[in-house]
């Protein structure tokens, strides 16, 4: 985290949030507007596990095809060869994902979701690690598509980076002179030892108590009367998973409530629809998680 930190100054709750998304094994989605960083963290991620980086600029115009990759005919050779797109790389930053049409937006579906890509019948595996960074301006902006709720619910933290402190501006401004900061930063991890270490987090004990807190939380999403749809079993089974990885970074091998607590709203917001009244009324997914979080009480610890 001190790491990438070097290249996206005053930021260490989204650091940490794509740092646990990573090691959680899924995708993270940041609503931003331009320039708050988002190109920087994902090149900083990539050079702190000595892993590939690609960068997809998402437009009106942009195919499927420019995202998973094409099969070309070569006539040397009589045969067809697969030019692999810039989906395959350790870290694939998606940039203002939501500029594209819906079927260039479903082409990430499959590989977020299984990690390979099928082109002309034939399935190629992403490799491990395997992380979609993608980014969305405000849905308010113009020549923009909202994001089905299918493909929201793919990704695994949805967050923003904002716009850093006055004293991180004070730094950036200093250091003008270094247009990319992540060209200085060295591997710290190989890609190898990320899928290892997220192999131990998956290891993390979750006492059943836990797991059915998660469960009373997602089941209140539900019940919740600004709600139209609630947290599906991806959600809840998100959750947990990303719970553990948030206890091991802690120097924990168990899941406590806060835990779960602190990662809920980034985890759940996004995968609860609500209701066309409440969102007139400007109630959003997050304000759900919160009032549910609120309602809710966490297990008390046995003595």
């Amino acid at each position: 985290m001190d790491n990438v930190a070097q290249a996206v100054l005053g930021k260490t709750p989204a650091i940490r949030l794509a740092l646990t998304a990573l090691f959680t094994e899924g995708h993270l989605l940041l609503e931003d507007a331009p320039g708050t960083g988002k190109t920087s963290l994902a090149k900083a991620i990539a050079a702190s596990i000595d892993g590939t980086h690609s960068r997809i600029q998402f437009t009106p115009d942009l195919l499927p095809s420019d995202v998973t990759g094409v099969t070309i005919y070569d006539q040397k050779t009589s045969s067809f060869d697969f030019h692999r797109g810039p989906v395959f790389a350790s870290i694939v930053l998606a940039d203002e994902i939501n500029r594209a049409s819906p079927k260039t937006q479903s082409a990430l579906l499959e590989v977020m979701e299984e990690s390979a890509v099928t082109v002309d019948g034939v399935t190629y595996p992403a490799g491990r690690p395997f992380m979609v960074i993608a980014t969305q301006n405000p849905i308010e902006q113009a020549g923009t598509y909202r994001l089905p709720e299918a493909q929201l619910d793919r990704f695994l933290i949805k967050t923003s980076i904002g716009h850093p402190d006055r004293e991180s501006v004070v730094e950036i401004l200093a250091g003008a002179a270094q247009r990319d900061r992540t060209k200085g930063l060295q591997p710290l991890v190989t890609s190898r030892d990320v899928v290892g270490l997220a192999s131990v987090a998956a290891r993390v004990y979750m006492d059943p108590v836990i797991a059915d807190y998660v469960a009373r939380i997602a089941e209140g999403t539900h019940e919740h009367e600004s709600a139209r749809v609630g947290v599906s079993v991806r959600g809840s089974l998100a959750l947990a998973r990303c719970a553990k990885v948030w206890a091991a970074a802690q120097g924990r091998n168990f899941v406590i409530p806060d835990d779960v607590k602190s990662l809920a709203p980034h985890v759940l917001s996004h995968r609860v629809v609500v209701d066309v009244d409440a969102e007139f009324n400007g109630v959003t997914g997050r304000d759900v998680v919160e009032s549910v979080l609120v309602q809710v009480p966490p297990p008390i610890s046995k003595k």
